[in-house]
């Protein structure tokens, strides 16, 4: 995996654009800290690369969702706190 600042970004774009057909990915950071990944995609593999991050961010959201979820102590709820909570719920929003 490599790394380029955005200033050397900034300064030699073309050096990054080849290095990226042999790295396959760079991360570009800033003070030392990723803020972006530079992934090569063709008119060819576009849609599926597309379909293929989202995918990824959606599974890292569930992640984010699952350990809040640990962290408040929801990841101990049953079955039927689940029901009694969705019904309440159908309740509040039929009035």
């Amino acid at each position: 995996m490599k790394f380029i600042s955005v200033r050397d970004f900034r300064i030699r774009p073309g050096d990054v654009w080849k290095q990226l057909k042999v790295d396959k990915d760079i991360i570009i950071t800033s003070n030392g800290k990723p803020i972006a990944i530079l992934y090569p995609v063709e008119q060819d593999n576009l849609e599926s690369s597309l379909i293929t991050l989202r995918r990824a961010r959606a599974l890292l959201a569930m992640e984010d969702i699952q350990k809040e979820a640990v962290n408040k102590g929801l990841d101990k709820t049953t079955e039927g706190e689940i029901e009694k909570e969705i019904k309440a719920m159908r309740l509040e929003r039929s009035r």
